[in-house]
């Protein structure tokens, strides 16, 4: 689920960004947007990881996390189970 944009609102905000900027700039652009994107994602895993080692450095219990993140998998999965042969009806 990409924010919630159908195909036809994708192609609409493509055309609109070439006519803006030009079919040439696209890859530049693309590229910038993917750097970009990828030393937040970077920034976010530091921060993530900075948290964890201080949090276990003053004996905070960690696997509390992974044992909620563990348990909200398999309600989602269950969900899915659940609602997929409606979606499917529909």
């Amino acid at each position: 689920m990409f924010l919630m944009i159908s195909g036809g609102e994708i192609v609409f905000i493509l055309f609109i960004v070439v006519m803006v900027f030009g079919a040439d700039k696209l890859p530049e652009i693309a590229r910038g947007l993917g750097k970009g994107m990828r030393t937040l994602k970077d920034a976010t895993n530091d921060i993530k990881n900075e948290i964890q080692k201080s949090a276990e450095k003053n004996g905070i219990d960690t696997d509390v996390t992974k044992n909620i993140s563990d348990e909200i998998k398999k309600v989602k999965e269950d969900i899915e189970d659940f609602t997929g042969p409606v979606k499917r009806n529909f």
